[in-house]
């Protein structure tokens, strides 16, 4: 028994620091974000592409690290935990991938290219789009991280003490 809780804080008690890691990422992606959406008229069009390109790296790894790691970790804890998460995960990732749809698409469009000034307006278009979006994604995956993580934290905790 007392292996048995070893084992599930060793399993899981470095999935809040995934989290937190993950979180501060968030946090830079919405930082950039803000900055590029109060952008004035007078910044550069180099300079806009630049802020646009710095933002499209954040959000890939931002997306990429809660498709690859983040999420894969919570589907475990659910499994192992096995009470009705995996059922949860099932409805809520479905749209979590239209999300990432959504913000590769908006990645896509700067994907090496020279942009005309028309293109920088365009992307000023979507940039309000891929907000929504993310306010979206974040609410979902703030569900599940309460739901399939937070919720079995003090399972965690006292099977270590």
């Amino acid at each position: 028994m007392l292996e048995n809780c070893r084992s599930a804080k060793e399993r899981w008690g470095g999935v809040s620091d995934l989290i937190d890691r993950w979180l501060k990422e968030r946090q830079e992606l919405i930082v950039h974000f803000c900055e590029l959406s109060g952008t004035d008229s007078q910044t550069t069009e180099d300079g806009l592409v630049q802020k646009f390109v710095r933002l499209c790296e954040i959000l890939v790894d931002y997306v990429s690290a809660g498709h690859f790691e983040v999420y894969e970790q919570l589907i475990r804890e659910a499994k192992e935990f096995n009470d009705g998460g995996l059922e949860l995960a099932a409805k809520v990732y479905p749209r979590l991938e239209q999300t990432t749809e959504v913000a590769l698409n908006f990645n896509d469009r700067l994907d090496g290219q020279k942009l005309s000034s028309e293109d920088v307006r365009e992307l000023f278009r979507e940039l309000s789009k891929l907000g929504e979006t993310l306010e979206s994604r974040f609410e979902m995956e703030d569900f599940l991280i309460e739901h399939l993580h937070n919720v079995h934290a003090d399972k965690v905790m006292s099977s270590s003490a």
